[in-house]
């Protein structure tokens, strides 16, 4: 089942009236706990490769699958509004759905369960070009170049810090993801010669770099000195009364770590360790390929 939320708020107070009357007056953060018991309901985005979309054919969608056999659910269903201001109140906190599949450590809007990946920020360039072997934004290697960044993320930081901030091309970050994809844009634009290489977060650069069939590294931004973190550890975010919903996931996520993982890299994402050492498939040196997409 797929449930469409969208911004007006008389959709959401309407399929309020249908919570048990103890419930319908608390807010989010109460203490009852409203977890389907037979439906894994997901908080999803609609249009956001390679964390999820209509089609399902997401990394998040696929753990989530993976997530409801191992936990007994009979069946996915998703609750989709773009991941931008309001995501978490139209979603998770209007009781539509369950789980935020993946929410940064630390954010107050949820409670997170514990980490079950670590990425970074990446460069992308091709392997063969002259920046090869190229790890830091401040390698003299990148002088002259032309970058693309996200504007407003923390590797913008260090790109102005490395006096290549003048030359650099950016990309919009607030964006409506039902209409624009910067990612996308922005590895089309390498593909084109447009920049010479590309500053994305790692889920998006790894999946977008291995979209494109080009031969591009992936390198995580792990050296960059103080400044802003440009690694961050990816919990799922719950609602705070969900207390046993948490622990449940927590179990799964230790359980399951390894297949967790494996998803992951099919979906190119760069995971590192708390080392910052990079986790590769144990099934070889290719990743199993993700399920083919719904719809």
């Amino acid at each position: 089942m797929i449930r469409f939320v969208t911004a007006a708020v008389g959709i959401a107070s309407a399929l309020a009236l249908a919570l048990p009357a103890a419930a319908q007056d608390r807010e989010f953060g109460g203490e009852i706990e409203l977890v389907d018991p037979n439906v894994l309901r997901v908080c999803a985005d609609p249009n956001n490769l390679p964390f999820s979309n209509e089609a399902e054919a997401g990394f998040e969608q696929e753990v989530a699958r993976f997530l409801a056999d191992k936990l007994g659910r009979q069946s996915v269903s998703y609750t989709y509004f773009p991941q931008a201001t309001g995501f978490v109140r139209m979603t998770l906190g209007s009781n539509l759905c369950d789980v935020i599949m993946s929410y940064p450590q630390g954010d107050e809007l949820v409670q997170n369960t514990n980490a079950y990946y670590r990425t970074a920020y990446a460069l992308v360039y091709p392997k063969d070009g002259d920046l090869a072997d190229v790890e830091t934004i401040a390698d003299p290697k990148l002088k002259d170049k032309r970058i693309g960044i996200v504007a407003g993320t923390p590797p913008a930081t260090y790109l102005a810090r490395a006096g290549l901030i003048g030359k650099a091309k950016p990309y919009q970050l607030m964006i409506d993801t039902r209409f624009d994809n910067s990612a996308k844009a922005m590895i089309d634009d390498l593909d084109s010669g447009e920049i010479d290489a590309a500053i994305l977060w790692g889920p998006m650069a790894g999946y977008y770099a291995k979209e494109s069939g080009k031969d591009y590294a992936v390198v995580p931004l792990t050296h960059e000195g103080k400044g802003p973190a440009t690694t961050f550890r990816i919990t799922m975010g719950v609602r705070a009364s969900d207390q046993q919903w948490k622990r449940t996931l927590n179990q799964a996520i230790q359980d399951y770590q390894g297949e967790i993982d494996e998803i992951l890299l099919s979906y190119g994402v760069p995971l590192l360790d708390e080392e910052d050492r990079p986790i590769v498939s144990k099934a070889g040196d290719v990743a199993p390929e993700p399920r083919e997409p719904k719809g």
